[in-house]
């Protein structure tokens, strides 16, 4: 049993779920020159139902458009897909100056002739990868609609100046999007029928306590419990405006983490991780009110880890 399947079995999967995806890897294998994109994980995705909801669409070729706030897991969802299915990943990360040619490709000069430089899109298609498509609410009108083709029951590419191309039976795309990002703007809605939509839910003690645990299995017990407290305070005062979401960052908490393991001391830590990504004064206030009630000043690494 392939350890990525095994996570399923744990988090109780509906077994034909894990059937059809055996099925899948079975069918599809990957190119020897594109294995080095298979991206193992940084840590398993935790939840049974969003788990089955993403590899039921994938399974029936549908893809998936990931919603919700920040800090949800999004791309780490994502990420483990791919590794479930045992696929290559093409990641485009959307930004206002993203065109069509980023996608897929343009024109270069080689071997004394005019060469199509295939895109990240192209590269999908044609090898059966999955494509994820980071903070596509981001995205012009332009590149968008590039993908509506590839996205929908034709299944292919028309790449200017040269020949249609279909999509590889295991090719599937999946989006990522936060609300409220400076730049970001509201998909329309031919683009979202082209998706089955996941609204991910908000971290609870239960996943903060599997993420902690996974990243840092030496944590002690009430350390462990300061830190899931203090994510989940930040995450209320956000949901009630009383702060934005900039300290509202899960990286950060890990990263804080990390650098207590070499010896910070965990207050200066959490200010790096958590405080100062606050930038306006009166909501820094806030925020290190709330670390402090969580994370005491007189704490030491080994207050935090065995």
């Amino acid at each position: 049993m392939e350890k990525e399947l095994e996570m399923l079995y744990e988090q109780g999967i509906d077994k034909s779920l894990i059937e059809g995806v055996e099925a899948f890897r079975a069918c599809h294998t990957v190119e020897e020159k594109e294995k080095s994109r298979m991206i193992k994980p940084d840590m398993a995705f935790f939840g049974k139902e969003v788990l089955e909801m993403g590899i039921a669409a994938l399974l029936k070729g549908e893809n998936l458009l990931l919603t919700g706030p920040k800090a949800t897991g999004k791309n780490m969802l994502a990420e483990n897909l791919a590794w479930i299915f045992a696929r290559p990943v093409y990641n485009v990360s959307f930004h206002v100056n993203t065109n069509s040619g980023d996608l897929i490709g343009t024109d270069t000069f080689l071997n004394n002739e005019v060469q199509l430089r295939k895109g990240s899109i192209y590269r999908c298609a044609q090898y059966g990868g999955f494509g994820i498509l980071d903070e596509i609410n981001m995205a012009k009108n332009d590149a968008v609609s590039v993908l509506h083709a590839s996205l929908d029951y034709r299944r292919s590419i028309d790449v200017p100046g040269y020949d249609k191309i279909d999509l590889h039976d295991a090719t599937r795309f999946i989006g990522t999007m936060n609300y409220g990002y400076a730049g970001t703007k509201e998909l329309n809605e031919a683009l979202v029928s082209r998706f089955l939509v996941i609204d991910m839910p908000g971290q609870n003690e239960e996943t903060l306590t599997y993420i902690f645990r996974t990243k840092f299995p030496n944590m002690k017990k009430e350390a462990l419990k300061q830190w899931c407290g203090l994510f989940l305070d930040l995450q209320l005062k956000a949901d009630n405006s009383e702060i934005t979401t900039k300290a509202l960052d899960l990286r950060g908490m890990l990263g804080a983490l990390n650098t207590i393991q070499c010896g910070l001391r965990p207050a200066l830590a959490v200010k790096m991780g958590v405080v100062n990504k606050c930038f306006d004064i009166f909501e820094k206030e806030i925020v290190q009110d709330v670390v402090m009630t969580r994370i005491p000043e007189s704490w030491r690494p080994e207050d935090v880890f065995e």
